[in-house]
């Protein structure tokens, strides 16, 4: 099977709001069809996450999966900094997301954090995102099943960029401007501290 190509930043359906799968529509073959095409684009690339939108299909349709093979390059300590754990296949459909109260401060856990970010639809870069270290997201999977998912970590920030993209949300709208950089001068500043990135860059 030919799979579509990834959508780039610049096509209009990265930039609407995606409409929601109606109720008749979930469970059929079609959209059954749908989402096998979404996860063979997503390993092919390979990504943790896809939205329909990314393959030119602007419905409330997003899938995710981590594996120790994608943080192969990751150190155990930076495993642990990031909350990046490896998760099975997930489907969600019409997702709605809302974070998690924060523990109270001081706590472990507490608050957003910040670490470098990249997408499939902006390719050759990355740059240092904000996001909610806590969120739940619920929804029905392709057989119409409840889905109700707390996630924590890097599983969280997953899950805030793809329901970002049903939303024509790119990861550069939320961006820290100044630490926007290609892959190629990555790996010199994945080795320092976000707070040492963010000195050498003025961010």
């Amino acid at each position: 099977m030919e799979l579509p190509p990834i959508v780039l930043a610049g096509r209009a359906v990265l930039r609407k709001p995606a409409a929601p799968v109606p109720p008749e529509e979930i469970g059929t073959r079609q959209l059954k069809h749908l989402i096998s095409t979404m996860v063979s684009v997503m390993r092919k690339a390979p990504g943790v996450g896809l939205a329909a939108p990314q393959i030119g299909v602007s419905r409330q349709i997003i899938v995710l999966e981590d594996s120790d093979e994608l943080m192969s390059r990751l150190t155990p300590g930076q495993r642990a900094e990031r909350g990046r754990v490896p998760f099975p296949l997930k489907v969600i459909i019409n997702p709605t997301l809302k974070v998690l109260a924060p523990p109270p401060p001081g706590a472990a856990g507490a608050g957003r954090a910040t670490f470098f970010e990249g997408c499939l639809s902006v390719p050759g870069y990355m740059a240092l995102v904000e996001r909610d270290l806590s969120v739940e997201v619920s929804g029905v999977d392709e057989e119409g099943k409840e889905v109700r998912w707390e996630a924590t970590g890097w599983p969280a920030r997953i899950l805030q960029h793809e329901v970002d993209h049903l939303r024509g949300t790119l990861y550069v709208d939320r961006m820290i401007a100044r630490s926007f950089c290609s892959n190629e001068e990555a790996p010199a500043l994945l080795g320092q501290s976000v707070a040492e990135v963010r000195a050498a860059l003025g961010a």
